[in-house]
């Protein structure tokens, strides 16, 4: 710097320049302009950024505290004494939720101190933690990061932020999210307590297994309630989150045992256990992974995969209740049985239901050599990649056609079965011109036992459906074929009381005296009634007689005089829903108003379930009750949307009927076709079943307590032999014996109005004195039903000697005697009646004023031939000369000449 006179007289000048005034003025222009500017878009930016933080919040859900919760959660089955069976799970929806007052204060704490350890003091976010994650990223240059989530935003993330993980890579997206995540957690920390929000995020979170919710959680690790867990246990659960995979306790316990521990450090340190309370969970580290996975799971393991019949058939149940009862649309009823949280009290019994499904377990109680049924499926890709697809039926239609022609997809055993595949296989591949090779085909099969079997039990007086097994082998999936629900099958002779006898009794129109002749007879069409006994004909029998015996041609007749459609309507009444009045089928009309409906000759069939309802209709004194599988259904607030404490009901048969039909089956368990079905000690009463050619086998049968229907068969029905035949009658023993043991026997209620009359059993009427004796027997009747008329077959009066028929006034040979008169079927009449009163030509004989004689008129064909033109024609006279001989002979005692040997 130059202070000399000439260097200040040089500044001064410079400073009084008009050009370097004029610089600073444009340079103070320029920095004042600058700066505002500067600040103008300082105001401007952090305006735009107020509004857009703003706008953030303002699309920010604002959903109320109460709602803040996991949308799905398991719907839960019970059986009748409150025990879970299973549970329908969808998708995210495998949780079960708890109250606050349900978990145990530890399990919280566990969570707090390994998740969010200032929960209880921070405001939805905390700081702190916020800080340190940013140091920690800052520090190891973003290899490492720490979660700076509370509690709170874990909550809103799995139960708001649901999509949270669909955003990918998108930064601002997830600043977003982040920012909207944080202020809510300030608005529900204002809204509600800390309870509330850690209630919320135990029943939320993931906790690996596919277990959502500390309640899940607790029994699939432990097998019991969350309430129940300890300090150890708690800290196992807690120390899932963060990672459920990596911190799994059954497939990496090495892992969780460490997380677990700084979990147990950590309650200690903040005070939530105490040092012996610590102490004792640090000393149960190995004991308490030892615990997981001993525990009965088999319910969820059920739930998981395939489920039971019974559960399947209430699933099936309740959906088609909330949809024709409650009023839900099919997708409702669809979402709210997988996720909506239904409590579902089933009528299942457990104890009866094992013993159930332990005799269908059990291969003593079926035929030694098992059967294999083989349901196959193949595609095979050509050389372009394109499908050629075979099914089963394809296979059988090639079987048949080239290599056995009685081929039915039924082996001996499941290596007979896979050569058979490998044969077809590589026919196809031939018949297509393509080298077999894995990588050009695909094929799926499964082998079922066979035959197989199906069982219902239902308690008759309420109708609540006890027990189901749907089959007999792997259960292969949920809601497969279950044969006791679903699969119809022809009932067989289980019909001719439902259909033909009962209503006869019911109606008047027969008693259980009525009787029939077992003799030749056909169908309408032309085509005759075959019996299932291969020892002819049983001539006259009752009603009842037929029922104990199975007897097909009475049974038919029967039917034929009430008619069929009287038949069917009491099936209606019966609560059969897959009957066919009028149907057209693949072009022909069907209809099961006809005749064979008295031996179950049906176009569809029927089930297991409904037929085992029928016969307890019968039980329950001819009332039907609506057979249920569920007694009620609560929704997830605890809510009765469904119930069936009172099932539907109506009168079938008048009381007096059902137990006539009761009694006359209790004649087919102790003397006739069910012997095999009988134990000791209970009432029984039932009917055998049997299609044609014995594709189905039936047992339906009831005690005082509960009606069980069993059938057996082959899924494609295929005929079975005379053992497969049997298993019906054997496993009804077999369980209902059991169901039993230790309880009191009761025998069936007799009903008011019924009473007992003596009436000769060839007639079904008042016997005669003297001439019925050898044919008495005591039946029961409705009051106003039992016979007033006397026996008409056993004539009295002058008997030819020699012919052993009706004498004629001219006969030589007579004496005074009585005749048990042959039947003589007229086919004038109703079909399948009887009468007495016919000429030899089955003429009616009428009275004088032309109705029809119901009296006993001698037959002409039960008149001896000694008529006066038969004797007065001298070509007869060798013939009347040898007949003397003969009756002198008998006279004497001795036998004529030409008898002897005979």
């Amino acid at each position: 710097m130059n202070y000399g006179k000439k260097g200040v007289k040089n500044k001064m000048h410079s400073l009084n320049s008009t050009s370097v005034k004029w610089g600073r003025k444009i340079l103070l222009f320029i920095v004042s302009v600058l700066a505002m500017t500067i600040i103008g878009v300082g105001v401007c930016a952090l305006a735009g950024g107020l509004g857009l933080f703003k706008g953030i919040l303002v699309n920010a859900p604002n959903p109320p505290v109460s709602s803040i919760v996991a949308s799905g959660e398991a719907t839960i089955v019970y059986d009748n004494q409150g025990n879970e069976i299973d549970q329908y799970v969808g998708s995210n929806s495998n949780r079960i939720e708890v109250s606050w007052e349900e978990v145990p204060v530890y399990l919280g704490y566990a969570f707090v101190a390994i998740e969010d350890e200032r929960f209880f003091e921070h405001n939805g976010i905390d700081f702190k933690s916020i800080v340190r994650a940013g140091y920690q990223f800052i520090h190891t240059k973003g290899r490492e990061a720490q979660g700076a989530s509370t509690i709170t935003q874990q909550l809103l993330k799995n139960t708001v932020f649901t999509d949270w993980t669909s955003e990918g890579d998108n930064t601002i997206k997830k600043i977003k999210r982040k920012i909207q995540e944080q202020y809510l957690a300030l608005e529900v920390t204002k809204k509600a307590s800390k309870e509330e929000i850690l209630i919320n995020y135990m029943n939320a979170i993931n906790l690996g297994q596919n277990t959502l919710g500390v309640e899940q959680a607790a029994q699939r690790y432990f097998g019991k309630s969350c309430s129940e867990l300890t300090i150890s246990e708690c800290a196992v659960i807690a120390s899932i989150t963060q990672n459920p995979s990596k911190y799994n306790p059954i497939s990496h316990p090495d892992e969780n045992v460490k997380r677990r521990k700084n979990c147990l450090d950590k309650m200690k340190e903040l005070g939530f256990i105490t040092e012996a309370q610590y102490n004792e969970a640090i000393a149960d580290t190995d004991d308490v992974y030892d615990r997981i996975g001993l525990h009965d799971i088999s319910y969820k393991a059920s739930s998981a995969t395939n489920g039971s019949y019974f559960s399947d058939a209430v699933y099936e149940q309740v959906y088609n209740d909330l949809i024709e009862v409650a009023g839900y649309s099919e997708s409702a009823a669809q979402k709210a049985l997988i996720s909506g949280g239904l409590r579902i009290e089933s009528t299942q019994d457990p104890a009866i239901q094992a013993i159930a499904d332990e005799a269908f377990a059990d291969e003593s109680n079926f035929p030694e050599n098992v059967k294999w049924y083989l349901t196959y499926a193949l595609t095979i890709y050509d050389d372009n990649g394109e499908p050629h697809n075979f099914s089963k039926e394809n296979m059988t239609t090639w079987f048949t056609q080239n290599v056995n022609k009685k081929f039915n997809l039924i082996f001996n055993s499941q290596e007979d079965g896979d050569e058979a595949i490998a044969v077809y296989r590589s026919a196809m591949f031939n018949d297509l011109g393509i080298t077999e090779s894995e990588d050009k085909y695909e094929e799926t099969f499964t082998y079922t036992p066979q035959p197989q079997s199906a069982m219902v039990i239902e308690d008759q007086s309420t109708g609540y459906v006890v027990a189901i097994v749907g089959g007999r082998g792997a259960k292969l999936g949920r809601r497969t074929l279950n044969r006791a629900t679903s699969a119809t099958r022809s009932p067989g002779s289980t019909f001719k009381v439902l259909a033909s006898f009962a209503p006869a009794v019911d109606t008047g129109l027969a008693t259980l005296a009525t009787v029939y002749n077992d003799a030749p007879f056909n169908y309408d069409g032309g085509r005759a009634v075959s019996n299932w006994y291969r020892t002819g004909y049983r001539g006259i029998n009752s009603i009842r007689t037929a029922i104990k015996d199975s007897m097909n041609i009475i049974a038919v007749k029967n039917q034929t005089v009430i008619t069929p459609q009287l038949g069917y309507e009491y099936l209606l009444k019966f609560g059969f829903t897959t009957l066919v009045e009028n149907e057209l089928i693949n072009g022909q009309v069907f209809s099961d108003i006809n005749q064979t409906i008295a031996l179950g000759g049906l176009t569809k069939g029927v089930t297991p379930y409904e037929l085992n309802a029928a016969y307890a209709a019968i039980a329950n004194h001819g009332i039907y009750v609506e057979p249920k599988l569920y007694t009620r259904v609560l929704d997830s607030d605890g809510l009765v949307i469904l119930d069936n404490t009172e099932p539907e009901s109506h009168q079938v048969l008048k009381a007096t009927t059902a137990y006539l039909m009761t009694s006359a089956m209790t004649d087919v368990v102790t003397s006739g076709t069910g012997t095999r079905a009988s134990f000791p000690g209970m009432a029984i009463a039932g009917k055998t079943g049997t299609s044609t050619k014995e594709k189905d086998v039936w047992f339906a049968g009831f005690t005082p307590y509960y009606t069980c229907s069993v059938w057996t068969g082959y899924d494609n029905n295929v005929e079975m032999n005379d053992t497969e035949a049997n298993i019906s009658k054997n496993l009804f023993r077999i369980v209902m014996s059991q169901i039993h043991e230790g309880l009191p026997n009761p025998g069936f209620d007799i009903p008011e109005g019924l009473v007992q009359v003596t009436v000769c059993s060839k007639s079904g009427k008042l016997p005669v004195e003297g001439y019925c004796d050898g044919c008495l027997k005591t039946e029961l009747f409705e009051e106003g039903t039992e016979p007033t008329e006397f026996c008409d077959i056993h004539y009295v009066g002058d008997i030819c000697a020699l012919d052993g028929l009706i004498a004629t006034p001219e006969c030589p040979f007579k004496f005074h005697g009585y005749v048990e008169l042959p039947l003589v079927e007229n086919a004038a009449t109703v079909p399948g009646s009887y009468v007495y009163n016919t000429d030899g030509a089955g003429n009616i004989l009428l009275n004088e004023d032309g109705t029809v004689s119901m009296a006993y008129q001698p037959l002409v064909t039960n008149y001896c031939h000694h008529t006066a033109d038969f004797l007065a024609d001298p070509a007869n006279q060798a013939t009347i000369d040898a007949e003397y001989a003969r009756y002198n002979a008998i006279l004497s005692g001795q036998p004529a000449e030409g008898d002897q040997g005979q």
